[in-house]
């Protein structure tokens, strides 16, 4: 071990440091040199020196002036000086010892006469530290005893408290720890939620009993522990309580900010006669024995609430079950009138397919029906979007195709606000992987979040290209720009910029929320940007690029589609009468023999005498649901319709699944393109046949 101890001396002069080194390096000491009482300062304030040896006449800070800076550090208080000078006069010697020198040392110096001084102070230093060790030393063994002592009765302490969650148990164990150790006398009371438990205990052989009240102690008590704070208290001689007790020190167990309990513990004597050490120990049992009794007021009330929480889960797995039915309802009966005003529509596409008026007329009956419809969605997807419960027909796509319909989904809004839209899309071919409807809402919902935030006339960009792998969509807009407090919450669900008092702006806050997540499924990202309100915004759709389109396939269903199909006996089951009969006017169009009813056990009955090969069954109907009429018609045998479309306003995952298990072929949500209903029934109809020339001529 190293037990050099360290020498500073503090001269201007390079050629008296060296004399000093050489002189004193007999000693073997760590010298350590300064040129000036500012460097001397910093050398002192890192680390500890035997003593120190000072040149009085240096320029700056002279000898004198260092001194009385080292005298002013706690640290460097007592640390001995010895003045080197060339002279030294009467006031100049008194300032020096007043100051706390040591000794005084003419220059030119004597070696031996230096280096004897300086040991002399190198000893004292070293005998110093050796006598504090042994202090030290002493005092951290008895220390260590009574910390002993005091860590095991702790330990038993924090045992006994936390061995049960009983609270009158551990009521009853604080009690016999402190008396008559600690306290004559100790009472404990604990608040739960209405009622108040005391109990207090007298002598080392009584047993801690229950107190059926404050009332019966003395008033000054009684209102020190209403108090909840630590107070020492002092009664006089015919207030005080069994054993003599007197002196009272009132204590509360708090765990956190939380008041658990109140203490009092009583004495015969002043309890400052217990010492330090005692009342340390008491503060560490009252700590510890306040997190036990938390712990026990928390099991206590856990096991009173557990009742209410049991039916406070009935009450809301039935508000959860009566909201999941009542979303489905409001799906049902909003879609319900919006698919025969879809099918009408379609009827119009056939039977006056070149009239302008008709055709303009049909156009914004298809657009506005699909952005109801829209709306619907974005209602009910509210809880699968924050749950991630989207599921995605993925295919390859053209993105000229996505955005084309887009536009046409936004075109309202953007005409009614008289914008000017600038479309600027790669003239080649963009192909993506990805659900046609779902990427078209993407891109719908940003053109429609820039025409509502954009004022009348205003400018919005549309731009499409490719570059390294990857598509990029951008929507520029001139409008009111997004504040920089608002650009990092746009994609939360609920989030929307400010509103005019005509809320022409609308909406349900839900619409850029579905865009992110929707990008995110389609593995892309989408971006945001703003110079600030006023100065528009940017949004940047990002998605990976595909390479290869299997036309083939894509050629093959065109092909299937677009084979005329042979009429076939249809039957529609409907209670709406409007729904029905758009349906079955658009379908004999097509060349089907068409019957329409409108409950389900009409169905059953008219299925017998019809034999339908296709049977379109709304789900909801009265007297017998669509999927009893499913399986009812099912049982017919070779009678049964080969094909059955469920048509209905239910929609939830849980509905599909049901349809399935009931033996439809598909499940179509109002309001569904009556076309779809027709491909459905073509792709069918070229399925049986070509199961029937595989098969060739029955034997």
């Amino acid at each position: 071990m190293d037990d050099k101890v360290n020498i500073l001396v503090v001269d201007d002069l390079p050629d008296k440091r060296l004399a000093f080194q050489v002189v004193l390096e007999e000693l073997g000491q760590n010298m350590v040199m300064a040129d000036s009482g500012a460097a001397a300062l910093r050398e002192l304030l890192a680390r500890e020196f035997a003593v120190i040896l000072l040149d009085v006449n240096m320029p700056d800070i002279d000898g004198i002036e260092t001194a009385e800076l080292i005298r002013q550090h706690s640290k460097t208080k007592h640390t001995p000086i010895i003045f080197v000078t060339a002279y030294a006069d009467e006031m100049q010697t008194a300032r020096g010892y007043a100051l706390g020198a040591v000794d005084y040392i003419l220059s030119p110096v004597i070696p031996e006469i230096l280096r004897s001084k300086v040991k002399v102070f190198v000893d004292l230093y070293r005998a110093q530290k050796r006598a504090q060790a042994l202090a030290r030393l002493e005092a951290e063994r008895a220390a260590a005893e009574e910390a002993t002592q005091r860590s095991e009765f702790l330990a038993f302490a924090s045992r006994e408290l936390g061995a049960s969650l009983n609270l009158d148990e551990g009521m009853e164990r604080l009690l016999q720890m402190l008396v008559p150790g600690l306290a004559d006398y100790a009472l404990l009371s604990v608040q739960l939620e209405d009622e108040a438990l005391a109990m207090c205990c007298t002598g080392a052989r009584a047993r801690p009993r229950l107190v059926p009240g404050l009332e019966a102690l003395p008033k000054p008590l009684q209102n020190a522990l209403r108090e909840a704070r630590r107070i020492d208290l002092l009664l006089d001689a015919k207030s005080a309580v069994p054993g003599e007790a007197r002196h009272f020190q009132v204590i509360p167990l708090r765990s956190g900010e939380r008041t658990v309990a109140m203490l009092a513990l009583g004495h015969a004597r002043a309890p400052s006669a217990h010492g330090a050490a005692d009342q340390a120990t008491l503060d560490e049992l009252v700590s510890r024995a306040a997190i036990a009794f938390e712990n026990a007021r928390l099991y206590w009330n856990l096991k009173r609430e557990m009742a209410r929480t049991k039916e406070a889960e009935e009450k809301l797995k039935e508000a959860a079950r009566r909201k999941d039915e009542f979303l489905a309802m409001l799906s049902h009966e909003l879609r319900n009138p919006l698919a025969p005003i879809r099918n009408a529509a379609e009827v119009m596409r056939r039977i006056a397919p070149t009239d302008a008026g008709i055709v303009w007329a049909r156009d914004v009956v298809e657009r506005q029906v699909t952005h109801l419809a829209q709306l619907v969605d974005d209602l009910l997807d509210v809880s699968r979007i924050t749950q991630g419960k989207i599921s995605l027909k993925k295919e390859p796509l053209e993105l000229g195709r996505v955005i084309q319909h887009s536009i046409d989904t936004a075109r309202p809004l953007l005409e009614a606000k008289r914008h000017q839209l600038v479309v600027n899309v790669s003239p080649g071919p963009i192909w993506v992987h990805g659900d046609f409807a779902r990427l078209s809402q993407v891109v719908g919902n940003i053109l429609n979040n820039a025409a509502k935030y954009t004022s009348e006339g205003g400018r919005i960009e549309l731009a499409a290209s490719a570059d390294r792998g990857e598509a990029l969509i951008s929507v520029r807009d001139n409008g009111i720009g997004i504040d920089a407090a608002l650009l990092p919450h746009v994609f939360e669900l609920f989030t929307q910029g400010e509103r005019s008092l005509d809320r022409s702006q609308g909406g349900l806050g839900v619409g850029l929320t579905v865009v992110d997540r929707l990008v995110e499924l389609h593995q892309g990202r989408v971006e945001v940007r703003s110079e600030g309100i006023g100065k528009g915004s940017l949004f940047h759709v990002i998605l990976p690029c595909i390479s290869e389109v299997p036309q083939a396939a894509e050629a093959a269903a065109a092909a299937v589609l677009a084979t005329p199909a042979a009429g076939k006996r249809v039957l529609v089951i409907d209670d709406n009468i409007d729904a029905a009969e758009s349906i079955a006017v658009y379908l004999r169009l097509e060349g089907h023999e068409v019957r329409t009813v409108s409950d389900g056990p009409q169905a059953v009955a008219i299925a017998q005498v019809f034999a339908p090969h296709v049977a379109v069954v709304d789900i909801g109907l009265p007297g017998m649901n669509g999927y009893e009429v499913a399986r009812r018609l099912r049982l017919k045998g070779p009678e049964a319709p080969a094909l059955l479309i469920a048509l209905t306003g239910y929609g939830q995952k849980e509905d599909r699944a049901r349809s399935t298990e009931a033996g439809f072929d598909h499940h179509f949500v109002k309001p569904a393109d009556p076309r779809v209903i027709q491909d459905a029934i073509a792709s069918w109809r070229a399925s049986s046949a070509e199961t029937a020339r595989v098969q060739g001529p029955a034997a």
